[in-house]
């Protein structure tokens, strides 16, 4: 004989309930009322023919059968969003999707993406800018490029590379009528800024060139993007700070030259940042190999 399955309805609600311990939470999150969920749990009771709760004044405790039950209900749980969530990704197998910053993507990974999709013709990537940390399962993001010390609480970081500082500007600027022959030549120069994380690198890099800090402060011009900064700078427009990962396909195509030989290490470097604790599937396990061979230059 087939033993009946009691309601749904009232496991959902016994479920929710005794995980917050309290109808009211369990009704919020469930979208109900507090009756509902109070008509539920009782019909759940007749149903099974056990008391699942006690209600003593405004505190609610489980009784020893519901704390019994309760393991098993939420294991079922569990196992049914795994199940609708495998089924509604089925499709999404060969969608990867990786979140990076805006300027990283414009200089850096997206010239090289075409390599990676030659590779791999049956992975469809899928690029989102954000200079925010995500939720990858509520933003639907496999993984993420982020600038850091690659320290974040529950996350795997694969470092990628670290960057160094250094001056860049067009090659016109070095044969023009204030010459950039030494770092004191930048008081006659316009200076390129880029607002928010790199806003401290003029700053830094001037102070390791052993010059003041108050030819930062000399007009100039700031964006709020890097890569709008290091355009502005391939139009001759002044001379930005660069950094590796973001003016390298620059310099070695010729829009862009470094005047002096001074760099400065940055403190922090790029990593590749997914969800830690579960194996890869097949297509991120293939970009974060070739990701990091590309990073490393050995693609």
């Amino acid at each position: 004989m087939t033993s009946r399955l009691p309601s749904l309805n009232g496991l959902r609600a016994f479920e929710a309930a005794a995980r917050h311990m309290s109808f009211t939470l369990a009704a919020s999150e469930l979208n109900v009322t507090q009756t509902a969920i109070s008509h539920q749990i009782k019909r759940l009771e007749e149903e099974l023919g056990v008391r699942l709760f006690v209600r003593q004044n405004r505190s609610l405790s489980l009784t020893p059968e519901a704390s019994e039950y309760l393991p098993g209900v939420r294991a079922a749980f569990n196992d049914l969003r795994l199940a609708t969530d495998r089924l509604l990704r089925k499709d999404d197998d060969h969608v990867l999707t990786v979140s990076t910053l805006a300027s990283l993507a414009a200089k850096w990974l997206l010239p090289r993406l075409a390599a990676f999709q030659e590779a791999h013709p049956g992975i469809d990537v899928r690029i989102t800018t954000s200079a925010n940390l995500v939720d990858f399962q509520r933003d639907k993001v496999d993984a993420a490029i982020r600038y850091g010390r690659g320290q974040w609480p529950g996350l795997r970081a694969d470092w990628l590379m670290a960057d160094e500082l250094f001056p860049v500007c067009s090659p016109s600027l070095l044969q023009g009528a204030k010459p950039l022959k030494c770092p004191e030549d930048l008081r006659d120069h316009v200076l390129l800024h880029t607002s928010n994380t790199n806003s401290d690198d003029w700053r830094l890099w001037l102070t390791a060139a052993g010059l003041p800090n108050d030819i930062s402060k000399q007009p100039g011009v700031t964006f709020d993007l890097i890569f709008v900064t290091i355009q502005a700078a391939i139009d001759g427009i002044g001379v930005a700070m660069g950094r590796t990962s973001y003016v390298r396909d620059d310099i070695t195509k010729g829009r862009l030259v470094v005047p002096f030989k001074i760099t400065l290490p940055a403190d922090a470097g790029f990593y590749l940042v997914s969800p830690q604790g579960q194996p890869d599937p097949p297509k991120l396990a293939a970009f974060r190999e070739w990701l990091g061979a590309s990073a490393h230059g050995t693609s």
